[in-house]
């Protein structure tokens, strides 16, 4: 899987994927979610897998993105 971000000018604390998916969502300091540090998407599990694009799929306001290509870099 791809790296996937929370785009914070799009999220409403819904919490949706935190509560979803806990193992890769958490909500920061601002109170809005975002991808937790050192979330392996190269090596997910396919269940894992799954259950982030069901986050993806389920956010209300279309925050949560998977990027085209593994980003190495800090976003």
């Amino acid at each position: 899987m791809n790296k996937v971000i929370v785009n914070k000018e799009k999220c409403i604390s819904c919490g949706a994927c935190v509560g979803l998916v806990e193992e890769v969502f958490e909500f920061g300091e601002d109170d809005l979610a975002q991808v937790k540090e050192n979330v392996d998407f190269e090596n997910m599990d396919k269940n894992l897998e799954e259950e982030v694009k069901d986050a993806i799929e389920g956010c209300p306001t279309d925050a949560i993105e998977e990027l085209e290509t593994n980003v190495k870099d800090n976003i």
